[in-house]
């Protein structure tokens, strides 16, 4: 028994809360006792073509206690409770057509923000609000921005943006619509062999520029060698300038002895004889005679050039000889 009981409960409490609460509720707000307008939400109530209550305010509110009254039980079988989202919303319109004062076709993309300011106007004024709104701001885009000069197209968008926004704001008021932030996201050239026309430009442009770089670079490595080797020429030449200067100073020194120059003088000829590669015979002091020096010295003549029969002498060996 206790258990039927429990179950009996349990069913209750389960169709109560999960099903006849929802049921009534739902009830409460179809015939207008209460209402729920969410952040960003407008509720517009219109019965027999005629607007009789906006709530733009978030919260819990209870329409058939305002002005509505006892319409509210009868305005969503005749009528009805329209639901406007005020949120922010954004668009971009890709590439509208202009030309600049040059004649050049230009595309613009253009970025803006809105938002619903009058629901009543946003739902009865206009019957595609967004795309009105849309057209205007490409027409504005279109008129406001042709002929403009391809310098300012391409640097200073932000007047371009302006000049959009002044144009569009007034007309979108009229609609419902408030419009916010424009602005100018891209300029580009719509003519494919312009394009194609450019990048040649840019390419020819980028090789002169290197060529001139490294060219440059070139004259400055020349300069640069070409100033060393000078500066070098100039010191070898003040070196080679020197050279005599400093060895006359030390024969100058040197001959004011006569012992010490004469043997430096002998010194210097015996060392140019050995460098010369030359035979050299040494005669004792006891054999150097005026016959045998005379003898030695014709030997070494026809040694050396030859006789007319074709003989040659050659001269006694001495002890010494070398």
């Amino acid at each position: 028994m206790n258990f039927m009981t429990l179950m009996t409960a349990s069913l209750v409490v389960f169709v109560g809360c999960f099903i006849a609460v929802p049921i009534i509720l739902g009830m409460l707000r179809f015939f207008g006792f209460y209402v729920v307008v969410e952040e960003r939400q407008c509720l517009v109530y219109v019965l027999f073509g005629k607007v009789l209550l906006v709530l733009d305010e978030p919260g819990l509110h209870y329409p058939i206690a305002t002005a509505l009254g006892w319409r509210a039980l009868i305005v969503n079988f005749f009528g009805a409770a329209r639901q406007v989202d005020l949120r922010l919303d954004q668009e971009y319109l890709r590439s509208q057509p202009v030309n600049s004062e040059e004649g050049a076709p230009m595309g613009i993309g253009v970025w803006y923000e809105m938002w619903i300011s009058d629901p009543v106007a946003y739902l009865f004024k206009n019957a595609d609000p967004r795309g009105s709104l849309r057209a205007n701001v490409s027409n504005a885009t279109v008129r406001n921005l042709s002929n403009l000069k391809l310098s300012n197209m391409l640097e200073d968008r932000h007047s371009m943006s302006t000049l959009v926004r002044d144009e569009v704001s007034e007309k979108s008021k009229d609609w419902g619509y408030s419009l916010g932030t424009v602005y100018v996201r891209k300029v580009h050239f719509r003519d494919a062999s312009m394009i194609q026309q450019i990048e040649e430009k840019v390419v020819n442009r980028l090789r002169q520029v290197t060529s001139a770089i490294r060219q440059d670079g070139t004259n400055q490595v020349n300069l640069i060698t070409s100033t060393a080797q000078r500066q070098a020429a100039v010191e070898f030449a003040k070196a080679a300038a020197m050279r005599p200067f400093i060895v006359g100073s030390a024969l100058n020194t040197i001959a004011q002895d006569k012992e010490v120059a004469e043997v430096m003088f002998e010194i210097l000829e015996n060392q140019r004889m050995l460098e010369g590669n030359v035979n050299v015979t040494l005669i004792p002091p006891d054999l150097r005679g005026d016959g045998l020096t005379q003898f030695l010295t014709a030997g070494q003549a026809v040694q050396g050039g030859g006789s007319s029969a074709g003989t040659r002498q050659t001269p006694p060996s001495l002890s010494g000889q070398s």
